[in-house]
């Protein structure tokens, strides 16, 4: 019996190689470009997004960038490597590549890496735990391009998403105990969610509903009454009607109602970012205060935790031989 050669592609979003505005600029070109990300007709988008929102986002999205980067580099970039070096560490005889799908490492070169080994099964991981088709849906698009350039392919394997995976679950419920048991109990949870356009859920993304699904089933493990845990939408763009509630607006909400102490958890995100790290720590945290909120806290990401690491092993290996 030949052998077959394994090969794991994780996939996540992208970030600037440098908290510059014109890196910045590089970056949010390619990402606000996809069609999966901004569904609008070109003609009224494009230039836009070149004459107004590329020249005043990048200036303001680079200083955002500059007050979260770490030594080694962008924090997205910096956890997804930890991710993928576990990862392959915990998968000996399979071949495991990191790739972003807006900057780099590139997607092309994480595949080409991949096809010179000469894989027989290939197992794509997007690294967003709620499938949309602003996310997974953007990467399968991707990957798809990239292939028709290859006269062989592997066997494919897309994993859609892992929204109520028991060993996420698991992960992030052991994240909220070690926070509630480092500052107590809060008088709310926040379960924060990037949001999508509301259109987009109308056109058929099931998004809101595994977000949901990732709700319920933390809720079920928690020690913690469940109609204290409240799920918002971050990360609103544009004119158009955003998923709600907004978490920035619920966190000028909550004090008048006399909730003083906050803790919140991005279960979205596999690893901490621009989103986690600036907007919902640093912002939402001074949004809440300004309130008259006292106490916030922000649950970090499981980036490479090893609950995190097993997690992820558990979803490639249950698609491989």
């Amino acid at each position: 019996m030949i052998r077959e050669r394994c090969g794991v592609l994780m996939v996540s979003l992208g970030t600037p190689e440098t908290p510059t505005p014109r890196a910045v600029k590089r970056y949010l070109t390619k990402f606000l470009s996809d069609k999966r990300v901004v569904n609008m007709p070109r003609a009224l988008w494009l230039p836009l997004l070149y004459s107004v929102i590329l020249p005043r986002r990048s200036l303001q999205v680079a200083k955002r960038y500059q007050s979260i980067w770490m030594d080694e580099g962008s924090p997205l970039l910096v956890y997804s490597r930890r991710q993928r070096q576990a990862l392959a560490a915990s998968l000996p005889n399979v071949t495991v590549e990191l790739a972003m799908n807006y900057g780099r490492p590139t997607l092309p070169q994480a595949v080409s890496r991949l096809f010179a080994q000469e894989i027989t099964r290939l197992v794509i991981l997007p690294l967003y735990p709620q499938y949309s088709c602003s996310t997974s849906a953007a990467i399968w698009d991707a990957v798809a391009r990239i292939l028709t350039g290859y006269r062989r392919l592997p066997s494919i394997t897309f994993i859609r998403d892992y929204a109520a995976h028991p060993a996420y679950i698991a992960a992030l419920a052991a994240s909220v105990k070690h926070e509630f048991s480092r500052y107590g109990k809060p008088d709310r949870l926040i379960i924060s969610f990037h949001g999508i356009p509301q259109r987009y859920v109308e056109e058929g993304d099931d998004y809101p509903k595994r977000c949901d699904v990732t709700r319920q089933a933390l809720a079920a493990v928690l020690d913690y009454p469940p109609e204290r845990i409240i799920m918002t939408f971050q990360s609103h763009f544009g004119r158009d009607p955003w998923l709600q509630p907004a978490t920035d607006e619920t966190m000028k909400s909550l004090p008048a109602v006399g909730v003083q102490h906050v803790q919140v958890i991005c279960p979205g995100f596999a690893a901490d970012c621009l989103e986690t790290l600036e907007e919902i720590q640093v912002q939402s945290k001074k949004i809440f205060e300004r309130a008259g909120g006292s106490t916030f806290h922000y649950i970090p990401a499981l980036n490479d935790d090893e609950a995190h690491i097993d997690l992820l092993r558990q979803l490639v290996t249950a698609e491989l031989p």
